[in-house]
Parts: structure tokens; C-alpha cells; sequence
């Protein structure tokens, strides 16, 4: 990996986000349509949460144990993404070095790593992904 790369050159900057007012349907929606596992959660611009797939997995099964799918649907729909979103988020600037960046990743077990810049604003995400298509690039 090279030592020198930033968090600004490695990241996704063509971000689905949502709002927390959005319904775990709209998000489960999103995810399934883009086939992404982590959506960032913004007001204004500024990042305030973060819902995985997991978290859309697990308020599956502690909402809608031995529902149909249906009544799963209707529950999904009346519930906002802020009832179960990550609120203390951990980010990391895009002038970070990726290494950096790779370190919190694995450290935390983190899916991914927000970009913000200084005002709080969210420009960008990291994901295991873009680690496994930089190592590809890298290697021979």
C-alpha cells in the first residue's frame, strides 16, 4: 500500500445517504438496489449516523420474529432509520493517510470509515472494499 496515499484518493465520494427521518424500508431498499452494505446518515450535509446491513438484520430479528412478510413491510415502513442507527461514528479526514485509515478498519472490526471534512461535512467512504480493490491493483 503506498505510504503516502490519502483517505481523499482511495474513498467513494458517489455516496447513497439517508436522512433520520427515512424508514428502515427506504434503507433496506437502498441497500438492496446498490448492493452496499453501509449507509451514512446526514443532516444537512453532516454526518450523524450510520446503518449497516447488519443493523437492518438485526432489527429483522428482534422486530419481526414470526411475522409474515407482509406485517414485516408495514412494521419496516413505520420505523425511522434513527431508532436504530450508530450515532458516534468514528470518521477520519481526507487528508488522513490510508494506512491510517486501514489501521482504525482493523483495530475496530469496522465494515467502514467515514470521510468528513473539517466542518463535519461528509465527502467520501471507506469500505473493505476499496482496501480489496487497491490490493489488487498493487499486486503483480
Amino acid at each position: 500500500m503506498p505510504r503516502h496515499m490519502k483517505a481523499e484518493e482511495l474513498m467513494a465520494t458517489d455516496l447513497v445517504t439517508l436522512t433520520e427521518d427515512e424508514t428502515l424500508a427506504h434503507a433496506k431498499r437502498c441497500m438492496e438496489r446498490g448492493r452496499i452494505r453501509h449507509l451514512p446518515v446526514v443532516r444537512e450535509r453532516m454526518l450523524v449516523g450510520l446503518v449497516t446491513h447488519r443493523d437492518i438484520l438485526s432489527a429483522s430479528f428482534s422486530f419481526l420474529a414470526e411475522v409474515d412478510p407482509k406485517e414485516q413491510r408495514r412494521i419496516f415502513i413505520s420505523i425511522p432509520v434513527k431508532d436504530i442507527m450508530h450515532r458516534d461514528v468514528a470518521s477520519i479526514g481526507p487528508e488522513a493517510s490510508v494506512t491510517e485509515a486501514a489501521k482504525i478498519l482493523l483495530k475496530n472490526k469496522f465494515g467502514c470509515l467515514p470521510v468528513v471534512d473539517e466542518k463535519g461535512e461528509l465527502v467520501g467512504l471507506l469500505t473493505e472494499a476499496d482496501f480489496l480493490h487497491l490490493t489488487v491493483r498493487l499486486l503483480p
